[in-house]
């Protein structure tokens, strides 16, 4: 295992490039199995997440060519509804990614249960009922069985905005008979990619960016080549980790564009940034100082569907509020185990009460203290990285693999900003 050792208290300056969004690169490395011609994918981000869904692909018999590392070809010439490795399978969420594009390309999938963060209950139920108005039968005994002879086109209301289960939707529904309608869809940056790369090759989907998609099945679809945008996940954790630092950064291709909803609520942290084209300037000068709500209220910030504040980025704004003045409370009604990782900076001197396991209450600013940590997750383990950099002494990080499934080389681009950050072999 790897773990960080990081001096704190030494502002970041400079300029840095975010890699791919991973959440994008998933899908969209899924989406190939839909043709049997060559997809060239650009800005592919280098993580172990990414790396897995390789795997998964390659043992379904799909073929990948390194162009360079960042650049690979995919094609899927002949898929078999091979076996998947459960171990592989457990890794990642984003397994179950597969579901859809196998159902519509031969019509069989055995899969076993997807893994991913420990953050609560994960439910499949959405999925499960989109493929099945397109035509999947489904069942489950330990693993999941999809089973599919012809796609026909549907209406489709989502029980929940759900991201992979809107994404296996379409990816179903492009190469179903008909017409299909897809309602109360997610509408995040990457399933804005995904669609747009989709009628890149061949497919009819409209209205994208609504959570109401009209898609026109076709019967096949062409190879192409497109570039993955940034991750904005990844730009928003330096924009934090700037400003609990008192740094000064340029973020290069950044995607400002998507980044409406989160500048309003970091603003209320006392946040600001400037949008320079495609880059984000954060300014050393920052208010840090929590907005109260009208008449001094404390003010929520709650996490909702896209294009509301996103659940993955709340981990990231409770580190922020400790180093604002004032006080808020944070609710992530998603996921009940999003906020378990408050105890460890309440060991480095942070005033959080944990309500209950959605809801806390944040108390700042504070000084934090070097301390010896455990990443938990891929948000919460950044989150970590960014209370280690503010903090007075140093701090030891343990479990980065968490952390490296979602950022490519985040110690690498922290140093080449200033950061004391060490990558140490246990």
């Amino acid at each position: 295992m790897e773990k960080f050792i990081i001096e704190g208290g030494f502002p970041l300056f400079g300029e840095v490039t975010p890699s791919g969004n991973k959440n994008a690169a998933l899908p969209l490395m899924a989406a190939c199995l839909l043709t049997d011609e060559p997809v060239i994918l650009h800005n592919v981000p280098n993580i172990l997440d990414v790396r897995t869904m390789r795997a998964l692909l390659e043992s379904l018999g799909v073929e990948f060519t390194d162009l360079d590392e960042h650049t690979w070809k995919i094609q899927a010439k002949e898929v078999r509804p091979a076996d998947l490795d459960p171990d592989l399978c457990r890794k990642i969420r984003a397994s179950i990614l597969l579901a859809g594009p196998m159902s519509a390309r031969s019509g069989e999938l055995r899969l076993p249960p997807p893994g991913g963060d420990v953050i609560g209950r994960r439910r499949v139920d959405t999925h499960l009922l989109a493929l099945k108005k397109l035509g999947v039968d489904v069942s489950y005994d330990r693993y999941f069985y999809f089973r599919a002879s012809g796609l026909r086109g549907a209406n489709i209301l989502l029980d929940e905005a759900s991201v992979t289960a809107t994404e296996n939707a379409i990816m179903a529904a492009v190469m179903a008979k008909g017409e299909s309608v897809i309602r109360n869809a997610a509408s995040e940056p990457h399933i804005q990619e995904l669609c747009h790369f989709l009628n890149l090759l061949g497919a009819k989907i409209e209205n994208i960016g609504s959570n109401t998609l009209h898609i026109t099945g076709v019967e096949r679809l062409h190879g192409g080549e497109f570039t993955i945008g940034p991750d904005y996940l990844e730009v928003v954790s330096f924009i934090g980790a700037a400003a609990v630092t008192r740094g000064e950064i340029t973020i290069r291709k950044a995607g400002p564009e998507y980044l409406d909803m989160i500048q309003l609520v970091f603003g209320r942290l006392g946040v600001h940034w400037e949008v320079r084209g495609e880059d984000i300037f954060v300014p050393r000068e920052q208010r840090l100082t929590i907005e109260p709500d009208l008449g001094g209220a404390i003010p929520e910030i709650s996490v909702m569907p896209w294009p509301a504040f996103p659940t993955d980025l709340m981990s990231i704004a409770l580190v922020v509020a400790t180093q604002s003045k004032g006080t808020v409370l944070f609710h992530d009604w998603m996921y009940p185990s999003r906020m378990f990782f408050t105890d460890k900076l309440v060991s480095m001197g942070a005033q959080i009460v944990l309500c209950d396991p959605h809801r806390c209450i944040v108390q700042g600013p504070t000084e934090l203290y070097g301390e010896k940590l455990e990443s938990p997750d891929i948000r919460a383990g950044m989150a970590l990285v960014l209370a280690a950099l503010s903090a007075r002494g140093t701090s030891v990080i343990r479990n980065i693999g968490q952390i490296d499934r979602g950022y490519e080389r985040v110690d690498e681009k922290l140093a080449s900003l200033g950061a004391h950050i060490q990558r140490v072999r246990e």
